[in-house]
């Protein structure tokens, strides 16, 4: 029997639709990322201190092979990369009790593609905001970045980064049409990524008992693997991480897809 042909072009012109809007509605809240931006700086000011007083204020002393230099600039990129991404669960959330999913689900571009384009449009905006902004402290107390080709592996991996980080949460964002109430899962999850994946210190300076457990789960692709690469090009595999980052994403897709098509079954739309 055979099967209707995907029309490609198609469906590029249906998501390049889908990121243009999301970025003509984020770049008319301008107030908002000037309000996180505002947090992010404070949020770093505090770790620069705290580094700073962890080195001694000796910007030659190294510490698990990051100078003060490369963990400040480090902090900037996950920080950036923490702050990026979109409140995803909230949504997907707020559409199953407010009965919207209803006409998401007729829409000619399929459900979790049409959230996967618009995370992704608002994430790099929210990505490049914070990174400016955060860089803005690094030059002042560290100074400048000079990490040549980390800047490639930096802007390279933050795609699987973004990428898995969507997959992530997607999964927890799924379960609404099970449990509808998804915030303490999703409390869960960003507290496991701000620890084993690697935003408050790079995993290196962990126990190797838990850089082990670490090297098992998909937080580390999301955070520690550009950030690391970023400040320290010359030590990393990068390929390796390429690889790594794809496989995670493969599963994870895996899921949400298997989650997908068996919630779409059981769900209850509760609004009109």
């Amino acid at each position: 029997m055979s099967t209707k042909p995907v029309n490609w072009p198609a469906k590029g012109l249906k998501a390049a639709a889908v990121w243009r809007i999301t970025w003509r509605q984020q770049l008319a809240y301008k107030v908002d990322f000037f309000m996180r931006a505002s947090f992010l700086l404070l949020i770093l000011f505090v770790f620069v201190q705290l580094w700073s007083a962890a080195y001694d204020g000796d910007s030659t002393k190294v510490i698990a092979g990051f100078t003060l230099k490369q963990i400040v600039w480090y902090l900037v990129f996950t920080e950036a990369l923490t702050m990026a991404g979109p409140p995803l669960c909230g949504r997907i959330e707020e559409e199953v009790k407010n009965g919207d999913i209803a006409v998401r689900l007729i829409r000619p571009l399929s459900y979790v593609g049409y959230h996967y384009i618009s995370y992704l449009a608002e994430a790099y905006i929210r990505f490049f905001v914070h990174l400016f902004a955060g860089s803005v402290i690094g030059w002042l107390f560290v100074g400048a970045p000079s990490f040549g080709f980390g800047w490639v592996g930096l802007f390279t991996l933050s795609f699987g980064a973004l990428t898995i980080a969507f997959l992530l949460h997607m999964t927890v964002a799924l379960c609404a049409f099970w449990v509808e109430e998804t915030r303490g899962m999703e409390f869960v999850l960003n507290k496991l990524q701000f620890t084993v994946g690697g935003m408050l210190l790079p995993l290196d300076l962990m126990p190797e008992w838990l850089q082990r457990i670490c090297a098992w789960l998909p937080f580390q692709a999301v955070l520690y693997f550009p950030a690391r690469t970023a400040v320290n090009y010359g030590n990393t595999a990068l390929l390796q991480l390429f690889l790594i980052q794809a496989a995670w994403a493969a599963l994870l897709t895996a899921a949400v897809m298997w989650m997908y098509k068996r919630g779409v079954g059981k769900l209850h739309v509760n609004g009109g």
